[in-house]
C-alpha cells in the first residue's frame, strides 16, 4: 500500500532522515516510537508530502507520489492526517468543520455529507456537539473531532502525528479508545506516539527510530519483551 525507498531529508545541514526503507501493507497498524529528534514525525509527514523529501521514493497504491507530475492533493484525499494540535477551524461549527472537505471537493452532496458526519460523531460519542464551536470543546473532544474530520473523506490510510501529546493526561484515554476502535475496524494506520501501551495493544508492528533510521522493527510482543539493539534497550528502560 505504501512503499518508502531510500528516503532522505536534510534541513540546512541537518540530515534528519538517512535512507529509510519501509513497506506498509493494507490493514496494518504501524506504530513508530523513538526519542525527540529521531526523525519519526518527519518520516510520517513525508508519507503524504507535507514534508518534501530531499531524495528517495514514496509509492502509494502503486503510484509514485514523489513524482512531480503527481497531483498530491488527489492522493491526500485518500490519506487522512491527524495532528498534535487538532487544526480545526474555530469560526466554523463542528458539523461545518467535518463536511467542509467532502463538499468543497464535490465528493458528496451536503445532505449526504451531514448524514455521514452524524454517523461518525455517533461513533466517537459527540453527536450532541454538531452545532457547537471548537472553542467550547475540551482538548480530547477536539482531537476526536479531528479524527472524525479525517474519516469523513473515507481515507484508505490514516496518519497520526503524536495525537495525544498536546492533551491533558486525563483526556488521552478517550482519544486512544477512538483510535483502538478504528484499528479494530480494519483501518490501515501509521501512528507516531509516545504511548507505549497503545503500541503494545494495537500495533501489528512497532518501529524504533533514532538518528534518522529505523533501528529496529518487530511485533509488539517481541519488540517490548526482547529488544535486540542496545539503543532500544536503553530507550525502553527509560520509558517503561
Amino acid at each position: 500500500m505504501i512503499t518508502v525507498k531510500d528516503l532522505h531529508k536534510k534541513y540546512a545541514g541537518n540530515h534528519v532522515l538517512r535512507g529509510v526503507n519501509y513497506h506498509v501493507n493494507q490493514g496494518e497498524k504501524i506504530v513508530v516510537i523513538g526519542p525527540s529528534g529521531s526523525g519519526k514525525s518527519t518520516f510520517l509527514r513525508c508519507l503524504n508530502l507535507l514534508e518534501t523529501p530531499t531524495s528517495g521514493e514514496i509509492w502509494f497504491d502503486g503510484q509514485l507520489i514523489t513524482d512531480k507530475k503527481t497531483d498530491i492533493n488527489k492522493v491526500r484525499q485518500h490519506m487522512g492526517m491527524v495532528f498534535q494540535n487538532f487544526n480545526l477551524f474555530n469560526n466554523l461549527t463542528i458539523m461545518d468543520n467535518i463536511i467542509l472537505a467532502p463538499t468543497k471537493l464535490k465528493l458528496m452532496e451536503a445532505e449526504e455529507a451531514k448524514e455521514n458526519a452524524l454517523q461518525l460523531l455517533d461513533r466517537v460519542g459527540l453527536r450532541e456537539k454538531a452545532d457547537a464551536y471548537p472553542n467550547s470543546l475540551s482538548g480530547g473532544q477536539k482531537q476526536r473531532i479531528a479524527i472524525v474530520r479525517s474519516l469523513a473523506m473515507n481515507p484508505r490510510v490514516m496518519l497520526f502525528d503524536e495525537p495525544t501529546s498536546a492533551l491533558d493526561p486525563e483526556m488521552v484515554g478517550e482519544v486512544l479508545n477512538v483510535m483502538k476502535e478504528l484499528a479494530d475496524s480494519g483501518m490501515t494506520m501509521v501512528v507516531v506516539t509516545h504511548e507505549m501501551g497503545f503500541a503494545r495493544e494495537v500495533g501489528t508492528k512497532v518501529l524504533f527510530m533514532d538518528e534518522g533510521v529505523i533501528m529496529e522493527e518487530n511485533t509488539p510482543k517481541e519488540f517490548f519483551n526482547n529488544p535486540q539493539s542496545p539503543r532500544l534497550q536503553e530507550f525502553l528502560s527509560k520509558v517503561l
